[in-house]
């Protein structure tokens, strides 16, 4: 009976493999492709979530004024000036700061300004004294700044200060390119008992200075849920965790389908492997001197070169176990390799 002709690897084995490699160009071109048109970062949304807490307790209000004004462009005993471009910081700035401290600020946008950055400035030296008064400061003295911890007493006062200091010093990366959320300001002591407040959240920032400025910044994404979920951004919170989820899925998948593609390929080159040899035999006329149970596993696998080991062990009659059909096919190749080493 005629052996079915192979020559390297047959038509099924090629659909296998191409479509294993489908799959991982599939989940690598996912990588690649856009996952959505994002017409503001996700930082600015994560400000807007944040601008949307109502403005309630007064202890609440003035730490979240304190960290506001700690981290914001100007703080002195002569200028208060609070520049953003997040909408909703520009509708909640005035706000907060008429029910904190009853006043206005001499010079805000008007409605009808373009977008882009807004500027809110206070530069009457009356108003500015009353807001240092409020955070306990003597502005009689030549001061540098420092948190007043007597201001965040409460967890919850801890949290709206880290929510100003965020609106106004503070930056997240979109977590479909990478986890990092910082908190910059431009003095020294603040950034350092910033980190104090963290710790008592239950949170260690790490600490980084750059260009003049001071940072505590997180990188773990946990964290920055956590983080996020304490300052009032929930949604953002999830925002990061479905971003790990679906980053993690897809590095599994493509473990998964680099791992079967490498055992598919290697299961491929040893049938080639095993063909090559039986056909060699077949023309050294050796192939008749093979025991019984060697012919018919060689025959087996002319028959059926895309099967895998296990595939072949149930071919056989009787049935034989993975073990005892690859010593065989083993064997053939070392029998194949023998004739050639001595022609």
């Amino acid at each position: 009976m005629p052996h079915p002709k192979v020559t390297g690897r047959n038509v099924h084995t090629e659909i296998l493999i191409s479509r294993y490699k489908f799959m991982r160009n599939f989940v690598n071109t996912q990588d690649r492709a856009p996952k959505r048109v994002i017409t503001i970062s996700f930082a600015s949304d994560t400000k807007q979530e944040l601008c949307k807490i109502s403005i309630g307790k007064k202890c609440c209000s003035l730490a979240e004024a304190y960290g506001i004004l700690l981290y914001c462009n100007t703080f002195t005993d002569k200028e208060i000036k609070v520049v953003t471009e997040n909408k909703a910081l520009v509708q909640r700035l005035p706000k907060l700061f008429e029910k904190v401290f009853t006043l206005s600020f001499d010079q805000k946008p008007e409605d009808n300004e373009p977008e882009g950055k807004k500027a809110f400035v206070i530069f009457d030296t009356k108003k500015i004294a009353k807001i240092l008064q409020s955070f306990g400061y003597d502005t009689k003295k030549v001061y540098a700044h420092h948190v007043n911890f007597a201001i965040l007493e409460d967890d919850c006062c801890k949290a709206s200060f880290i929510r100003g200091a965020f609106l106004a010093g503070g930056s997240v990366t979109d977590p479909a390119k990478r986890y990092h959320l910082e908190l910059v300001t431009d003095h020294y002591n603040v950034n350092k008992e910033t980190y104090s407040v963290l710790v008592e959240l239950g949170f260690e920032a790490k600490n980084a200075s750059r260009n003049g400025n001071y940072m505590a910044y997180f990188k773990q994404s946990e964290a920055i849920e956590d983080l996020l979920t304490t300052m009032g951004a929930p949604l953002a919170a999830m925002a990061v965790m479905n971003a790990k989820v679906e980053k993690d899925m897809r590095n599994s998948i493509n473990r998964r389908v680099n791992c079967d593609t490498a055992n598919l390929e290697k299961m491929v080159n040893a049938s080639i492997e095993q063909v090559e040899a039986i056909r060699k035999l077949e023309a050294s006329g050796s192939f008749e001197n093979l025991t019984e149970k060697l012919k018919e596993t060689a025959r087996l696998r002319l028959s059926n070169p895309e099967a895998s080991i296990a595939e072949l062990a149930a071919m056989s009659d009787p049935p034989v176990t993975k073990s005892c059909l690859n010593h065989r096919l083993r064997k053939i190749v070392k029998l194949s390799d023998r004739k050639s080493d001595k022609t």
